[in-house]
């Protein structure tokens, strides 16, 4: 288990534009600021959300796993910058890790061509009946496993 200043480490090596292959872009809107001008921190976490939808819409639902329904369990996102409006924003998506029942994302925000926000985000399998966690089946697992990014420390 790593401490939390590894965790912090393992994180702030998502700050690296040359990590994400798969990108999704937002506009940042007048409504997302806050009263100091800047994009509000709750916002983060919608364009977070937004970019690990579009990269499950993309990559993870075509691998097998078409009905399978995942719950966020865990979040954690580190501000590095301020963003403001007008402008966009993009958002970096990856898998980090696969576990049991859960993939990990790593991501993080670029506007105007620096590092806003990274995040960490895990994810797990629910079983449609019991609404409990469940394991992955081995081919989907062996499916994530083969997206998970080389070169980028694992979780």
């Amino acid at each position: 288990m790593a401490t939390p200043g590894q965790d912090r480490e393992l994180r702030h090596a998502l700050a690296a534009r040359a990590n994400f292959a798969d990108w999704n872009t937002d506009t940042l809107r007048l409504s997302d600021l806050d009263y100091q001008g800047h994009v509000n921190n709750a916002v983060h976490a919608v364009l977070f959300t937004n970019g690990r939808y579009d990269f499950i819409q993309r990559h993870v639902r075509p691998k097998g796993a078409r009905d399978m329904p995942l719950a966020l369990v865990r979040i954690t996102i580190e501000y590095l910058r301020e963003m403001h409006h007008p402008g966009e924003v993009e958002c970096g998506t990856l898998i980090r890790r696969v576990g049991r029942s859960s993939v990990t994302f790593g991501q993080a925000l670029f506007n105007d061509g620096k590092c806003a926000a990274v995040a960490e985000a895990v994810m797990v399998l629910l079983d449609p009946a019991t609404r409990r966690p469940k394991p992955l089946s081995r081919e989907v697992a062996t499916q994530l496993q083969s997206m998970v990014r080389a070169g980028v420390p694992a979780a």
